[in-house]
């Protein structure tokens, strides 16, 4: 049988599960590509009615979910309430796509004379790949896992998903698709539509099989890499949307420390320590400017840190890596603590601690991703200084830059920077809390991500279909989307967008 752990005192928790065998690995992906070719026989606004249903039914088994996933990640009620609100509001916003139907990229081009001759009708929409892969998160349990936005998405775009649970909320994992597959069969949707599977070889099964289409995953660096490597040695390679390591660079200019140090110092240090620095979005390094404006902003942060104590961390690996890389850190001669708070708390815990250098000494082994409630404060003396840093800096899904209105021509020469750095550039924000929208785009170069496209917004659909492209088709053999008679979403026709 398989344990779980609670992570406040260390303790192993009995589950009833047990590792899925590879023979039943093979049959859940199998059971998943029949219920794709069934499911295939409703339209986008049947899968419309089966996300809501899905939505209602974690919001209905909140208090059990929430329950759950306290006891094995920590996390504490009011975060994981909000979670669950999170994963069902994402299922709702993806059937509001689907009725929508602009997701679908319709085009028509109808046959006729053109600059180049005679021209045939072409038309093209997206379509669903097949069965995916999504492997659940440990710092998201509902967001990021099983009920996340990678299994929403992939059901919203006609495809089955196959589930590997997270080993630090197996339970969490296992009641979460309970609840998914209980409001799919009432719906009416085929068996294996969403299915599951525990342990690492059941995951590495999964990978492999020739049935998967795409795998989309969030986690260390060290796991993508290992996924990937499977997928490069299939005789077919499949498409891998990684989520993997993010430093999340914070800037805040001369101006903004002068007009508002405390407000930034509290900003900051709420973010780099919500959920216990866990967040993939955590400012990892912040540039302050030397001086007695920046000097404010950093002794508020080394006071408030000084004065915290620790916080469970989700797992023991995490607590591990975490004391391993502040040391790798100080190791380098070129970091000093400058704040860390009290330990003392059973389990797996972390003291908010801030590393202070100086942007000239910024290098490629000071600029190591700390998961947990960790900060490298850089001192700078002029932009030009942030610059030179920033190319040691790994690429990010965010940065971030505090400013003020009189410093904007400098603030866009620092935007032209970091554009081609990260996904998304937050002004005079912070970088946790990724908003669920039509516009969001959580990604980024690698190695953030090693994709183009989003894990977060209704934009993540397009990693689970692909275009195909009718030529001369009969009415009859094309999709009722790209018939003239029809009407209701958004469609390219002849160049022009039609929008009804």
């Amino acid at each position: 049988m398989l344990t779980s752990t609670d992570p406040r005192t260390g303790a192993a928790i009995a589950t009833d599960l047990e590792a899925t065998p590879v023979e039943q690995a093979d049959a859940v992906v199998r059971a998943a590509q029949a219920a794709f070719e069934a499911a295939s026989t409703h339209d986008r606004l049947w899968r419309a009615g089966l996300l809501d249903a899905i939505a209602d039914a974690l919001d209905a088994n909140r208090a059990d979910l929430v329950a759950v996933a306290d006891r094995e990640t920590g996390l504490g009620a009011g975060r994981l309430e909000g979670e669950v609100g999170r994963s069902s509001f994402q299922f709702r916003l993806f059937a509001e796509a689907l009725r929508d139907g602009g997701y679908l990229e319709a085009t028509i081009d109808h046959a006729g004379q053109t600059p180049l001759g005679a021209a045939p009708d072409i038309r093209r929409l997206l379509v669903p790949i097949g069965p995916v892969v999504v492997f659940g998160s440990s710092n998201f349990p509902f967001a990021f896992s099983v009920a996340g936005g990678d299994t929403a998405s992939a059901l919203a775009g006609g495809n089955a998903v196959v589930l590997k649970a997270h080993s630090s909320h197996l339970e969490t994992s296992a009641l979460s698709h309970a609840v998914i597959t209980a409001a799919a069969a009432e719906y009416g949707a085929p068996d294996g539509l969403v299915g599951i599977v525990y342990g690492t070889e059941a995951g590495r099964v999964l990978v492999a099989h020739p049935l998967v289409r795409a795998v989309g995953f969030t986690g260390s660096l060290g796991g993508g890499q290992a996924l990937l490597d499977i997928i490069n040695a299939r005789p077919e390679p499949i498409p891998f949307y990684g989520e993997l390591s993010s430093l999340n660079p914070l800037i805040v200019t001369r101006g903004a420390a002068e007009a508002r140090a405390a407000e930034i110092a509290d900003g900051l240090y709420g973010s780099f320590t919500l959920g216990s620095g866990q967040f993939c979005t955590k400012p990892g390094i912040a540039f302050v400017p030397d001086g007695a404006d920046g000097d404010a902003i950093v002794e508020r942060i080394a006071s408030r840190a000084a004065e915290a104590g620790a916080s469970v961390l989700l797992n023991e690996r995490i607590a591990n890596s975490f004391d391993e890389i502040r040391d790798r850190l100080v190791a380098t001669g070129t970091v000093s603590v400058l704040a860390r708070g009290s330990d003392g708390v059973d389990g797996f815990a972390a003291a908010p601690t801030v590393l202070a250098t100086t942007a000239a000494q910024v290098t490629a082994e000071v600029t190591e991703e700390a998961f947990g409630p960790l900060i490298v404060v850089a001192r700078y003396g002029d932009d030009a200084q942030i610059v030179s840093a920033l190319d040691a800096v790994p690429d990010s899904l965010t940065a971030t830059v505090h400013s003020e209105p009189n410093e904007a021509a400098a603030v866009a020469g620092m935007v032209r920077e970091l554009a081609p750095r990260v996904g998304r550039i937050v002004f005079d924000g912070y970088p946790t809390g990724v908003r669920v929208s039509w516009a969001q785009h959580h990604g980024g170069p690698w190695p953030a991500t090693n994709s183009q496209h989003t894990s977060v917004g209704v934009s993540a659909i397009r990693r689970f279909l692909r275009p195909l492209a009718y030529q001369d088709a009969p009415e009859a053999q094309l999709p009722p989307e790209l018939r003239d008679s029809y009407s209701g979403i958004p469609r390219r026709i002849d160049g022009r967008l039609v929008l009804d």
